[in-house]
């Protein structure tokens, strides 16, 4: 006999609270990445202009995208609140998996590609750099918002629990603090490259370094947004609860009286939030049609 499939978590529970709580600590990570990068945009820009320097245009590029990426988790949140309608009956949480993806695409296009392109110009037409220690004070101020940033992402990823930074990505179903866990990380490591990049402008008089570190935080650029696009085209697709939220689901099948064994158990993320769920479960073969129906509406309605 098949249990009908349902979405999970129904009832208010345990679980759907820690929920909203993940769900509040994600939209302050958001917003503090948010603020953090609209005042490193505006400080980078400034500092390009009055420096000329590659590496530094690549940085406020940089925060330009972020900016706009924040905005559009800040989107996808909103729109993955709405409620069901006919025509989408499981809701639209997968709407925060598909803003994720158009941030990665938009960090490959109008990020890395910027960077790259502006650093091999910069190798073709290398040009002096003015007013260095505008740049340094800059890059400086930019270093400690990005690691306050990054710190606030970091202790939001409660679940890490041992795990690397990578491996938490890789299992994270909430998109947007993945983001900005590698977005925050990515400008730490592309400011220590910038400062390099124009400290041996200064010390070799070559103004091929700033090339180089302008193309160097491209490449960096790219390598996150490749990781971002095939995490969130792997949720996008549909992934399968973790193995513990799995093992809850069939703790609580099998705990019933009315289950004799389970056939097989399939899961599905609707969105972060959201789970389907499909049973096959062998019942016991005594049991009246109604009492059959019961018990799959009382293990449906069982909290997780």
């Amino acid at each position: 006999m098949k249990l009908s499939t349902n979405r999970y978590p129904v009832p208010v529970n345990e679980a759907m609270e820690q929920s909203r709580g993940a769900r509040a600590r994600t939209g302050r990570v958001i917003l503090v990445a948010l603020l953090a990068n609209i005042g490193l945009a505006i400080a980078k820009l400034i500092g390009f202009l009055l420096t000329g320097s590659s590496s530094m245009l690549a940085e406020a590029v940089h925060s330009l995208a972020d900016t706009s990426n924040q905005g559009l988790l800040l989107i996808g949140r909103a729109r993955s609140e709405r409620r069901e309608s006919p025509e989408h009956p499981f809701g639209y949480g997968a709407e925060r998996y598909f803003w994720a993806f158009l941030v990665s695409v938009l960090i490959l296009v109008s990020g890395a590609f910027a960077a790259i392109y502006k650093g091999i110009r910069a190798l073709i037409e290398p040009e002096a750099l003015d007013t260095v220690p505008w740049a340094f004070g800059i890059l400086g101020v930019a270093l400690l918002l990005d690691g306050t940033s990054l710190l606030v992402a970091a202790r939001s990823t409660r679940r890490l629990q041992g795990e690397s930074w990578f491996a938490y990505v890789r299992r994270a179903k909430h998109p947007e603090v993945p983001i900005v866990l590698l977005e925050d990380a990515t400008s730490v490591v592309g400011v220590l490259v910038a400062l390099v990049a124009i400290g041996m402008t200064v010390l070799t008089g070559n103004p091929v370094w700033d090339g180089i570190g302008s193309i160097t935080i491209g490449l960096l650029l790219t390598a996150m947004a490749l990781l971002l696009a095939r995490e969130t085209q792997s949720l996008l697709i549909g992934e399968a609860a973790s193995p513990e939220t799995a093992a809850k689901v069939r703790e609580v099948i099998l705990a019933d009286e009315a289950i004799a064994g389970l056939v097989y158990l399939r899961t599905l993320h609707l969105g972060p939030d959201e789970l389907l769920v499909e049973v096959k479960a062998r019942m016991d073969p005594d049991m009246t049609v109604r009492a059959a129906a019961l018990a799959i509406d009382r293990i449906e309605l069982n909290p997780v």
